[in-house]
């Protein structure tokens, strides 16, 4: 195929006119990402959190960077919490708040999980929504994917289909029944302290499986 030519004329006006054509698009695309609406929605932040002299630094999860934090909560009573858990005595700390990232800081209006040296835990995605955990005895319970599942020390697995918990208010609540197992979740947001774990959660968990009561904490995935 033979190529394509202009005319010397046509071809002098193309050279003369692509500058300026690149010049409106590229201010076309700059434009639109200013107007791009900012989402402030605040979502989990998970990472580690440290003192350094008088600033709070907050190291995401997998990620080399840090950003400076600001507390928005009501009564800034997020920084409460992560001082009584050791903050201000130089203590690091594995944390889950709610928040939003803005040119490097992360302001944060609530919190998921506050742990005194806990590792980094990544959300549990499609697979996982709710976790919840209590002591005497020993229980683990796991929400999310296609399964409810109940871990009991020196007990059978108890699991159940899953299905959204439903939202009344600041509680949540799970009810299902299968295979003679019945089974009733109740989560409530409300500060909840695991000492063994030396950990603060914010939502509190009571279970009912078959008349028998599990006390615990909660936290969102």
């Amino acid at each position: 195929m033979p190529a394509l030519s202009f005319p010397d004329s046509v071809a002098m006006r193309l050279r003369r006119s692509l500058p300026a054509l690149l010049a409106v698009l590229f201010a076309t695309a700059l434009h639109a990402e200013e107007t791009k609406p900012v989402d402030n929605t605040p979502k989990l932040a998970y990472g580690l959190m440290m003192k350094q002299g008088d600033k709070v630094l907050f190291a995401p999860c997998r990620d080399r960077s840090y950003a400076n934090f600001d507390d928005v909560s009501a009564d800034r009573s997020v920084t409460r919490l992560l001082d009584e858990m050791g903050l201000s005595n130089g203590k690091r700390l594995y944390v889950e708040l709610l928040g939003v990232l803005d040119n490097g800081t992360l302001k944060a209006s609530d919190f998921n999980m506050v742990r005194v040296e806990g590792r980094c835990q990544m959300p549990g995605g499609k697979e996982e929504s709710w976790r919840a955990a209590g002591n005497d005895p020993a229980w683990a319970l796991a929400a999310g994917g296609e399964y409810v599942q109940l871990q009991r020390y020196g007990k059978p697995e108890v699991a159940l289909p899953y299905a959204e918990f439903k939202a009344e208010g600041k509680v949540r609540r799970y009810d299902a029944a299968q295979g003679g197992n019945k089974l009733a979740v109740r989560l409530e947001q409300s500060l909840c302290r695991d000492t063994e774990a030396n950990a603060v959660f914010a939502w509190t968990a009571a279970i009912d499986l078959n008349g028998q009561s599990l006390k615990g904490c909660a936290w969102q995935r």
